[in-house]
């Protein structure tokens, strides 16, 4: 056997007996492949264990009868500018999304990549995209819990129990349960970060084209050096939240009124 064929055989899935035979080749190239082989084997299975672990909570609700459970995270808290995010995704019980993780521990690129594995393996996903208006008007934190209880309520699928990042709220005939770092514990609410994550960061990407002088593809509304320079120079747009300084202080007219959007996207793939 060739040793591109090797190569192809060991890139797909072989069995067992295939991989035993190959690995009493004592070609130095065979060796060298069925060696990377078991390496990407044992990855992959200390992969599968954590994500495992990432279902505990899943797991707990799923013995106790719940059928449908929701995740639900926010992107956009602390910026200055921008709008803030919330997500809400129900996963299917038996599922491997290699790679989740907390949005924040991950690349731009992998969470692009998640974004497009959620959405395709998600039961149901839903996003709200907080306004300014909103977050000045009851400030950032009521802001939050209601929009979450909006996106909760937004899916297709009613869940009996939601896992929330952080944030206690309610709602009738769910069970919420509020953990504490929980898109590090929780695979669902995980997913919701890398969807709330995602859909903001495009947002921002968009608002940069309009407001160049801001740098929001960079700073994401975050008070960077560059952010507060053009806001001394430039003013504030009708992007910027009122209610946070330097802003405040400006003392400039009420952010124009308007309601949060809910919706559900869609896989490109």
């Amino acid at each position: 056997m060739k040793i591109s064929e090797v190569k192809e055989i060991l890139a797909g899935e072989p069995d067992p007996d295939q991989v035993a035979e190959l690995a009493a080749d004592e070609r130095s190239g065979v060796q060298k492949l069925v060696a990377a082989y078991h390496k990407r084997q044992e990855k992959l299975r200390l992969e599968q264990q954590r994500f495992t672990e990432m279902l505990a909570y899943e797991r707990k609700y799923y013995t106790q009868g719940a059928q449908y459970i929701a995740g639900i995270d926010e992107a956009g808290r602390g910026p200055l500018a921008g709008p803030l995010v919330i997500a809400a995704v129900i996963l299917p019980q038996e599922v491997f999304i290699s790679g989740l993780n907390d949005s924040k521990q991950l690349s731009a690129v992998k969470r692009e990549q998640l974004y497009d594995e959620v959405l395709a393996k998600a039961l149901s996903v839903s996003v709200n995209v907080v306004s300014i208006s909103n977050i000045d008007e009851l400030n950032i934190y009521q802001a939050t819990k209601q929009g979450m209880t909006e996106v909760l309520e937004h899916l297709a699928i009613k869940p009996q129990v939601a896992l929330v990042d952080a944030m206690p709220i309610v709602s009738a005939g769910i069970e919420t349960v509020s953990l504490i770092h929980g898109d590090a514990l929780s695979a669902s609410i995980a997913a919701a970060s890398i969807i709330a994550k995602v859909t903001r960061d495009r947002m921002m990407i968009e608002l940069a084209e309009q407001y160049p002088q801001y740098g929001f593809a960079g700073n994401k509304g975050y008070g960077s050096r560059e952010h507060m320079q053009a806001i001394a120079e430039f003013g504030a747009t009708k992007w910027h939240r009122r209610s946070y300084e330097p802003i405040k202080s400006m003392h400039l007219p009420p952010a124009e009124q308007e309601g949060n959007r809910l919706f559900s996207p869609v896989s490109e793939k």
